[in-house]
C-alpha cells in the first residue's frame, strides 16, 4: 500500500480543476487550500491528482505571518494581483511637471497617478525579488545577504517618493543608521 503524502501549511498545489493554491488549514481527512480563483475550498486528503508546486512538510509548523507571505507570493507569482497602495490626498488628480533647464525644450507632464502606478510598482517587484532571493535553494546565505543589502539601498534611494504615499507604513525604507 502507497504511503499517502501530506502537505503541511503553505505547500502550494496545482489542481485541475481550481488551479493554483496553498494549503491554508489541515483537517484530520482534508485541507482547506486558498485558490487563487476559487477562493477557499475543502480537499480530501487522499486526492492525489495534484501537481506539487512547493512541498512544506505537514509536520512543520509555521506561523500566520509565514502562511500571509506564502500566500502573498503565490498572488504575485501567479496572478499579477498586487496590494492596493492609497496616493496620497493632495495628489490625487495631479500632474507631474518636468520643467528642463533650457525655456526652448518642451515640458514633460505626466498624470501622478500613473507616476505613482510605476512606483509602486517598482516596489512590488523588489518585494517579490527578496522573496525569489530569501527562498534560492541555489544561494549561500552570503550570497542572499550580499543581495539584500543591495535592495535595502535601492529601497533606501526610492524614500523621496514617500511624500507620495496616503499611509507611512506604504513608505519606502532604507537601511538604519
Amino acid at each position: 500500500m502507497e504511503e499517502q503524502v501530506l502537505y503541511g501549511i503553505g505547500s502550494r498545489l496545482r489542481h485541475p480543476a481550481f488551479g493554483d493554491g496553498v494549503v491554508v488549514a489541515l483537517h484530520k481527512a482534508a485541507y482547506d487550500i486558498a485558490f487563487i480563483k476559487h477562493g477557499i475550498k475543502s480537499v480530501g486528503k487522499n486526492y492525489d491528482q495534484f501537481e506539487v508546486i512547493e512541498h512544506i512538510l505537514a509536520e512543520n509548523s509555521i506561523s500566520f505571518n509565514e502562511l500571509e507571505t506564502h500566500i502573498a507570493r503565490v498572488l504575485h507569482r501567479f496572478s499579477g494581483i498586487s496590494e492596493v497602495v492609497d496616493l496620497g490626498d493632495k495628489w490625487i488628480d495631479g500632474t507631474l511637471i518636468l520643467q528642463p533647464k533650457d525655456s526652448n525644450q518642451k515640458n514633460k507632464e505626466m498624470p501622478i497617478d500613473t507616476f505613482f502606478h510605476k512606483i509602486v510598482m517598482v516596489r512590488d517587484r523588489l518585494r517579490v525579488m527578496e522573496q525569489r532571493i530569501n527562498s534560492s535553494k541555489h544561494m549561500s546565505d552570503e550570497e542572499k545577504v550580499n543581495l539584500q543589502q543591495y535592495i535595502t539601498r535601492v529601497y533606501g534611494s526610492l524614500t523621496s517618493f514617500n511624500v507620495l504615499f496616503s499611509k507611512k507604513e506604504d513608505h519606502f525604507v532604507g537601511g538604519k543608521k
